[in-house]
């Protein structure tokens, strides 16, 4: 079975810190470096600054936040978070969206997960599995939630998105 392969890694450490902001679905895009090394992996350059836009994309902009399916077929998407302990929020949520800025088809989240604060560190993955299209980008949003579901700016210190498309599904 074929598959091609997006890997990206965001690190606090290693490229300073993320700000939180919030789009009009209260939920923030989370943004990846155009740079290959650790986790990061992109032979077929789903993650490339010229995709999208007239210009290139830089890190962190909006478009650094978005993988553009190479081909057509079965994708199995997976992430992983890691938020600061200091900030207190009551709930985290993650989704993964098709087209997150309305660049093409129209956004389309789903896998919609959330979960409360837990007393050690905050680490979360989430895996989904849907069909992706070459021309539709797809991204990771996430946001922190206190009391009356106020969205808090809560830093993130690590992030990966990742998808593998079976290239080759079959019909009967």
């Amino acid at each position: 079975m074929s598959l091609a392969i997006c890997s990206l890694k965001w690190e606090a450490e290693r490229s300073g810190p993320q700000k939180i902001s919030y789009d009009s679905d209260g939920y923030h895009l989370v943004r990846f470096p155009y740079t290959a090394g650790d986790e990061s992996y992109d032979p077929w350059k789903m993650h490339d600054p010229g995709h999208g836009g007239d210009k290139k994309s830089a890190f962190p902009d909006p478009r650094s936040g978005l993988i553009w399916p190479s081909h057509d077929g079965w994708g199995v998407l997976s992430a992983l978070v890691f938020w600061e302990a200091a900030a207190q929020p009551s709930e985290y949520r993650a989704r993964f969206v098709r087209d997150p800025l309305g660049s093409s088809t129209g956004y389309d989240s789903t896998a919609t997960t959330d979960g409360a604060t837990t007393r050690g560190g905050q680490y979360r993955t989430y895996m989904w599995q849907m069909f992706v299209h070459r021309g539709t980008p797809l991204g990771l949003k996430v946001s922190a939630r206190g009391a009356g579901d106020k969205k808090l700016a809560t830093p993130l210190i690590l992030a990966e998105f990742k998808l593998a498309i079976h290239t080759d599904v079959i019909t009967p």
